[in-house]
């Protein structure tokens, strides 16, 4: 009984295996992609595969069944079309399904069904298929900016980083055109490239970078002004708005009174010399500090040493007080003032003619009539005899 019990059990599973086997055995044909939304004209091409589980070798017949009135199916393998692929034991074969919609779809559900069979007709497999038409969408282009405002100086140079990007399914040919405030110079780049450029292709679905660059002329007013990026591909267009804004800064100038840049000190005193600071620029100028450089074993000093503030436009008189060397002979020296702000610097050289005080004039005049005196007291003196 027991040995009965043994061999029934072994046949009950011998048998589901059979049966098992019996079921997973035979032909398959799929995609990865059954359900899709195309546009309306648009020609698929959608990849199929055929798999053999388990049967011997064969030939298998592939055709489409149920296909929409007007539309046009091919069968493709190996660049050629086709009727049939051979599939041996356990293996699969990669087929194209073409797919050539009429020009004048309906926006709508369509379905077909591709089925692959036996040569002998007795293993059959098929798999439906949907496609959802939808109307063309026009081409696409999107225009985005990292940083759309940028602070800068006078003379700066604003690097903005930008991506446009293809949203639409056809690849197409993006023109730039940057239009920036009238004596501003703006240039385009790809990425971090070299070369300036104004056109180039773009693939459906694809983003690049920009590195546009605005550089503002030297003398400007401060303020914001603005630049105007497009991207252009025939009927896709976008655009965006850059912002740069221009802080101002300090431009210093230094001479003398009217704009004399000469004078004149004595030896053995302390001399005065004026000095005009002026500042053009579009910007306070703050912290200014004045320095010379003066002859050897001259002294010079500043009064005030260090301007509070010079408003854009306006200027400030400023007293150097100037003591030549002991050992300074008569003639022209050169005496150098430097005012300094902000990392801005300007300087302006002074000729100062030195002169003997009137004083030792005086005092020689005083001495060649002494020793003229003297002299005529001993020619009265001695002449005599």
């Amino acid at each position: 009984m027991r040995k009965i019990f043994i061999i029934t059990l072994v046949v009950l599973v011998l048998g589901s295996a059979v049966v098992a086997a019996q079921k997973t055995a035979g032909l398959r044909v799929f995609t990865a992609y059954p359900a899709r939304s195309i546009s309306i004209g648009e020609t698929v091409s959608l990849p199929l595969t055929v798999r053999n589980v388990g049967l011997a070798p064969q030939v298998v017949r592939l055709e489409v069944r149920e296909l929409p009135e007007g539309w046009k199916a091919t069968l493709l393998g190996g660049g050629q079309t086709i009727q049939s692929v051979y599939v041996d034991t356990d293996e699969t074969v990669g087929v194209s399904l073409k797919l050539e919609p009429p020009k004048d779809l309906s926006p709508g559900l369509y379905r077909l069904v591709v089925r692959a069979r036996s040569t002998d007709g007795r293993v059959q497999t098929e798999i439906p298929l949907e496609f959802t038409v939808e109307e063309k969408q026009p081409p696409r282009l999107n225009l985005e900016v990292e940083l759309p405002t940028l602070r800068g100086t006078a003379a700066s140079s604003f690097r903005y980083r930008a991506t446009v990007k293809n949203e639409s399914e056809l690849e197409l040919l993006v023109n730039l055109d940057i239009e920036a405030p009238s004596g501003w110079r703006a240039t385009s780049r790809m990425g971090f490239g070299a070369e300036e450029v104004t056109s180039f292709p773009l693939k459906a679905g694809e983003s690049k970078n920009l590195d546009i660059e605005i550089r503002s002329p030297k003398q400007i007013a401060a303020g914001e002004y603005s630049t105007t990026l497009r991207a252009l591909a025939g009927e896709a267009k976008a655009m965006l708005v850059l912002k740069s804004v221009i802080t101002g800064q300090p431009e210093l100038s230094v001479s003398g009174i009217e704009g004399r840049l000469s004078g004149q000190v004595y030896l053995g005193q302390e001399n005065v010399l004026k000095v005009i600071i002026k500042n053009r620029g579009m910007a306070p100028a703050r912290d200014v500090e004045l320095s010379a450089f003066e002859p050897s074993g001259w002294k010079v000093a500043f009064e005030p040493k260090v301007i509070s503030e010079i408003a854009p436009d306006g200027e400030v008189e400023v007293t150097a007080r100037v003591q030549p060397s002991e050992r300074a002979i008569a003639g022209d020296y050169m005496l150098t003032v430097t005012a300094r702000t902000e990392g801005l610097s300007e300087s302006a050289q002074f000729r100062m003619a030195v002169q003997t005080s009137t004083l030792w004039g005086i005092v020689g005049i005083g001495l060649i009539a002494v020793a003229l005196g003297v002299v005529g007291l001993a020619v009265a003196r001695f002449g005599r005899r």
